[in-house]
């Protein structure tokens, strides 16, 4: 049963996103078919649909626009090539659909071998850099591109193409600038299936619990308007648009363009990683819910080899796609089985009733693709709420829909991952910085700042860094530190030269004026005293620094060697061992080995300590 829905909602699916791929409808009958299949056999999620996902045919679809331009191919025909024009040699016979699935089966291939190679480098956890803010910012950032490139056929005009930065600026230009030659007809039936597909979605999604199966409304509307299509004669009479001979069967299975692989790798590299990203972040939420475990290498190969192996029988690039996951979950399904089940029902369009939809106008395809754009474009609306939880992700997903959206989409990404790494470098740029104290008897060291009635011992100060200490936050640690403790023996020792300078002066001009005995008083009655500090210790709390580099050790030695200087003994506590092998690879312990400097707990440095100064007439507990 789940199989089956899944299948009847693929058909009109899978002929919309072809248009979206800048392809023939068949490829997209194509691409449903096989991946299906390949992910039943390699595939270890129980519940996601590979298939055709909107943001990867934009990308695929961007990346054959501009190998058709760079062909000499005119966009809005189907004209043959020039021979020789561009970077790649085009077939005398090979006219634009011929080369468009030419280098969308390239971009698939390239892009399902980056994936089988990552999964044997098993670098599977490239996908942990891909948060949810940034997928999701990316996510609707690509709808708001897709939104716009399907107008023009909402509208049925023909608008110039628009490639690299500004392209969505551009394209809302020429809409409003072209606005006056929209086609009636198109305009009409796509006003007309909005009506009817935007609230049995609604009614889909409200009442999922309820029904057993969503209402399959798209392919409703596909048969209907292709019914009103054909006898309505809207090409003829009114120049619709329309998606034309579809044939029946398999065509012969056809090499990838080895010579346009130098043009595409770029961009088949970040398609690779969103294919994959997408399919482990479903994969591992479906699991998680239902209780089981997916291997995120084993993905990596399952939709990497739906990639390689139909790119040979003219398909292009797939991942899972969240809204067929759902349908499949609602409809009880538990293995990939559904799957074959869902590859019958598309055998059977391809096989029998694909030709049936010649007269199915593009206005309609494009609704649908605009209709499934709904829960991406919702996002907008949790803008404040993720603002008022974190500020950071709410920044990172509003930069990379931004980027994507107004820039380019393959930049888009690139910038919310760049930007998301500057996020957590700023953290710890701007870490937190406390002085302790103990709470009553416990094992228990707060911020003094934060809470109340904490003690404190004579002497000793115990301070905290809430960050890892690495050659990008050294000098802030130290910076941090001196500022906390009121004491920077830096300026101290610096304030301490200049005085014995002043004072050295001071006794050679006395010796000339009034003899040496006068010099001598007036040069100790014009030398200023250097503050004392106000504690022998310093405890360093190292239970939240997670890992040291070299300048994070050579810092700590500084900070020791400066204090030493002025009589302060610098302790370290609560190390954890990622640390420790730290200090010892660089040598910090052996720099001081006739006393401990690293210690288990807070509580036994401070103890530590008190043993020392006892000899002086011991520690008094300041409250």
């Amino acid at each position: 049963m789940s199989g089956l829905i899944v299948g009847i909602l693929l058909v009109p699916q899978s002929i919309a996103y072809s248009l979206l791929a800048g392809q023939d409808p068949i490829y997209g009958l194509y691409t449903s078919f096989f991946s299906c299949i390949i992910y039943t056999l390699l595939g270890s999620s129980h519940h996601i649909s590979v298939g055709i996902f909107g943001v990867l045919c934009l990308l695929v679809g961007q990346v054959v626009d501009k190998e058709l331009m760079a062909a000499g191919y005119l966009t809005v025909s189907n004209r043959t090539a020039m021979v020789g024009e561009g970077n790649f040699t085009v077939p005398i016979d090979c006219d634009r659909s011929c080369y468009a699935i030419m280098v969308g089966t390239t971009v698939t291939f390239m892009a399902g071998v980056y994936q089988v190679l990552m999964g044997v480098f098993q670098v599977g956890f490239v996908s942990v850099y891909l948060s949810d803010a940034l997928l999701s910012g990316f996510a609707t950032g690509a709808s708001i591109t897709i939104l716009t490139s399907q107008v023009k056929y909402l509208l049925g005009i023909t608008l110039p193409r628009t490639r690299g930065l500004g392209s969505l600026v551009k394209t809302w230009f020429y809409l409003f600038q072209n606005i006056k030659q929209t086609n009636v007809c198109d305009l009409i039936t796509s006003l007309l299936c909005l009506l009817v597909l935007v609230p049995t979605k609604e009614l889909n999604d409200r009442f999922k619990s309820k029904l057993k199966a969503p209402i399959p409304m798209e392919l409703i509307v596909v048969i209907v308007a292709t019914l009103a299509s054909h006898f309505g004669r809207f090409q003829e009479l009114y120049g619709s648009d329309i998606a034309g001979a579809i044939p029946t069967g398999f065509q012969a299975p056809m090499l990838p363009a080895w010579s346009l692989i130098p043009n595409v790798a770029v961009d088949a590299l970040s398609i690779a990683i969103i294919g994959f990203a997408i399919t482990v972040s479903l994969s591992e939420m479906f699991a998680k819910k239902h209780g089981y475990e997916v291997d995120a290498n084993q993905e990596m190969y399952a939709i990497g080899f739906c990639n390689i192996l139909p790119a040979f029988f003219r398909c292009f690039t797939t991942s899972a796609a969240l809204t067929k996951t759902l349908v499949k979950e609602s409809t009880g399904c538990h293995t990939q089985l559904s799957g074959l089940v869902t590859a019958l029902v598309l055998l059977l369009v391809l096989l029998v009733i694909a030709p049936l939809f010649f007269s199915l106008q593009k206005c309609v395809l494009a609704v649908i693709i605009v209709v499934n754009l709904k829960g991406a474009l919702r996002k907008f609306a949790d803008v404040p709420r993720m603002w008022r939880v974190n500020h950071v992700d709410a920044s990172i997903w509003l930069v990379t829909m931004a980027t994507s959206a107004l820039l380019n989409t393959e930049l888009g990404l690139l910038v919310g991952v760049l930007f998301s790494a500057l996020c957590v470098l700023a953290r710890t740029q701007r870490a937190t910085a406390t002085e302790l104290g103990r709470a009553g008897k416990e094992e228990l060291y707060e911020d003094l700042g934060t809470y109340k009635g904490l003690k404190t011992q004579a002497g000793v100060t115990v301070f905290r860094f809430e960050a890892p200490i690495y050659y990008a936050n050294q000098a802030l640690f130290k910076k941090a530190l001196y500022q906390r403790l009121g004491l920077d023996p830096v300026k101290e020792k610096s304030l301490h030269q200049k005085l014995e300078k002043k004072k050295r002066k001071q006794q050679r001009e006395a010796k000339l004026e009034a003899g040496e005995e006068d010099g001598q008083s007036r040069a100790k009655d014009g030398a200023i005293a250097v503050s004392r500090p106000s504690f022998h210790t310093l405890v360093i709390d190292c239970g939240p620094v997670l890992f040291l580099d070299t300048p994070g050790v050579n810092a700590l030695k500084e900070v020791r060697k400066d204090y030493a200087e002025l009589g302060v003994r610098v302790l370290l506590a609560r190390c954890n061992p990622t640390v420790l092998d730290s200090l010892r690879r660089a040598s910090y312990l052996e720099e001081d080995s006739t006393v401990e400097s690293v210690f288990l707990t807070i509580s036994d440095a401070v103890n530590y300590s008190c043993s020392l100064c006892s000899q002086n007439g011991g520690c008094e507990t300041l409250c």
